[in-house]
């Protein structure tokens, strides 16, 4: 190959890999399943090993320090560093309003935070994204000691495990801690709906959509779980005190 065709070959290297970024960096459109097939794009570019790193330039900076924060999501997720949260839905700065906490549960102050996320920013999408292999469940499900602040954070887990416990008697170990891993994803979004009238009425409205994803730690890939079982019955019911 001679140095012209070389340089060709690199030129359009350059400007598809630009173009993908550009189209990655895009705004998506406002509605939540446009929204979540955007981060479910940018999930199989991070697990297939090709991400375009949408939105992390000087020029991005630049414009969310100007003209302020449009998140297109509210996350809820578990700090466990092997969870990057922007990474594994290859999104940029401004892009994700993410809530970070140990067990990716549902709190007082995970809530108020949320809220900020779908009332004041306008988000469309809220995903509570638990994952594979989690740290805080594990010690609940296996009844490890906890100390400090800690134990009464893992109260908020404590429902989960037993619902799970619940749902299947028999199980045990591994099994047992990834069942209640999946029912600690609906008890945080339970407790936001029984605790949150602005997130209950805007989701009862039909202006917010709230659903629960799993993020696998080992392969990198997001499994969507859809809206919460029992919903409807949720945000018809009373909502429950503050605690």
């Amino acid at each position: 190959m001679n140095m012209s065709v070389l340089m060709i070959a690199v030129g359009i290297i350059c400007w598809a890999c630009m173009a993908q970024a550009d189209s990655a960096g895009s705004v998506p459109a406002k509605s939540p399943e446009d929204v979540q097939q955007v981060l479910s794009i940018g999930n199989e570019r991070y697990v297939s090993g090709r991400p375009a790193y949408p939105n992390i330039d000087q020029r991005r900076r630049t414009e969310t320090a100007s003209q302020g924060q449009h998140p297109f999501v509210t996350i809820i997720s578990c700090s466990d560093s092997r969870v990057p949260v922007e990474a594994l839905f290859d999104r940029g700065i401004g892009d994700l309003f993410v809530i970070r906490v140990a067990g990716n549960v549902a709190g007082t102050n995970e809530i108020a935070t949320a809220e900020y996320g779908v009332d004041h920013l306008g988000t469309p999408l809220l995903v509570v994204l638990g994952h594979t292999k989690c740290g805080a469940v594990t010690a609940v499900a296996t009844g490890a000691e906890v100390h400090g602040n800690l134990s009464k954070l893992v109260d908020n887990i404590i429902p989960a495990v037993q619902k799970a416990r619940a749902n299947k008697p028999q199980a045990t170990g591994d099994a047992l801690v990834a069942e209640s891993i999946t029912m600690n994803i609906w008890q945080a979004i339970e407790d936001m709906f029984a605790r949150s009238e602005a997130i209950r009425a805007k989701a009862k409205a039909g202006g917010l959509k709230v659903v629960g994803a799993l993020y696998d730690i080992e392969t990198g890939k997001v499994s969507w779980l859809g809206g919460h079982p029992k919903e409807a019955e949720l945000l018809a019911g009373a909502p429950a005190k503050t605690h």
